[in-house]
């Protein structure tokens, strides 16, 4: 069986996934869309903006001709900015062939429609069925994996077979996968965490302590949750690798640009400022605008991502939001919408 993986996209996590694939034994092509970072690439083995420090294998072919890319394999992993998604696969779709899967990597829910990335993925390459169409999720942070660190991850796709291909095509004795057919349940646990992330860096940046992360992570996994029924999705999901763990790794850790992002916010940085400054893409900014939109769609109540969305995009006061959160009416615990309840 071949091995053949065809990574579009070369920001941190393709370019992490295609330095470890082919570590691995794997053939790696990697599109890029610039040919002068191309270049550069080529000639030093080493991607000049992301993980600068990585060494790119020799065997991995860097390329930015987008249809020698597509026909180099018929695995399909496209590690694009949840925004720009639909754009690349609008260049990939006429050169889509039979036999051919595409896993989404990207994290985030389109603004303008809603939808996930499988959604934007089955709508654009219609000639392909949803079978063929995967995500590959979880806590993964771009430098560990690179690095070769243990990392575990979740691939899911509509049917066992393929999931267990795509967990197959990708699992190596550093990157361990998972296999799951709860496609959207992997998608919105792995998107919404980026938004939690946020909240808990607003907590970080103003100083709130273990206290209120430890709430805003269990609450906001309790969010996300209503959210995925609300949509379908298996409830034992959220307990999983793209739920739970990849809330918690996104939440705490120094790797990631979301917490990053939301702690500078708390420090008193407007939104602009902290943008300017990073390389990279912090997919929760856009995803909050997605998420809180999605929820009130589904008629779910969010208020942590409610909140996250106020201070981004309405100039509330962290402070303010978090009083707002801790003076709503009294709850059980584990209360669901009467129409999820089982």
């Amino acid at each position: 069986m071949s091995t053949s993986i065809t990574l579009f996209g070369a920001g941190s996590w393709g370019t992490a996934l295609a330095v470890h694939l082919a570590s691995a034994g794997r053939e790696v092509t990697l599109w890029a869309r610039r040919d002068e970072a191309v270049e550069q690439m080529r000639r030093t083995r080493h991607n000049p903006t992301y993980l600068s420090d990585i060494e790119i294998p020799s065997s991995v072919h860097i390329t930015s001709d987008l249809e020698s890319a597509a026909a180099a394999s018929r695995l399909w992993a496209v590690a694009v900015p949840s925004q720009n998604l639909r754009s690349v696969v609008l260049r990939l779709a006429p050169h889509t062939r039979t036999g051919i899967t595409v896993v989404s990597l990207a994290k985030g829910i389109e603004n303008e429609t809603l939808q996930t990335m499988s959604q934007v993925l089955m709508e654009e390459l219609s000639d392909l069925s949803p079978q063929q169409i995967g995500v590959l999720y979880g806590p993964s942070h771009a430098e560990e994996v690179a690095e070769g660190r243990p990392t575990t991850v979740v691939a899911a796709a509509p049917t066992e077979p393929r999931a267990e291909w795509i967990q197959h095509m990708f699992m190596t004795d550093r990157l361990r996968v998972y296999a799951n057919t709860d496609v959207i349940g992997v998608e919105i646990g792995g998107s919404a965490k980026n938004v939690l992330a946020i909240a808990s860096g607003i907590s970080d940046g103003v100083g709130y302590g273990d206290n209120a992360k430890a709430a805003l992570v269990t609450r906001g996994l309790a969010e996300m949750r209503r959210l995925g029924l609300a949509m379908g999705a298996e409830p034992r999901t959220f307990a999983g690798l793209a739920g739970i763990g990849d809330l918690l790794v996104t939440c705490m850790s120094r790797h990631s640009r979301n917490r990053y992002l939301g702690e500078q916010i708390g420090k008193g940085k407007t939104l602009d400022d902290i943008q300017a400054e990073m390389d990279m893409v912090a997919e929760g900014v856009r995803t909050t605008q997605s998420l809180r939109d999605l929820a009130r769609r589904h008629g779910i109540e969010m208020p942590i991502t409610e909140a996250v969305h106020a201070v981004l995009y309405e100039g509330e006061r962290p402070a303010d939001r978090v009083d707002d959160l801790m003076t709503r009416p009294a709850k059980r615990e584990h209360w669901l919408p009467e129409r999820l309840r089982n």
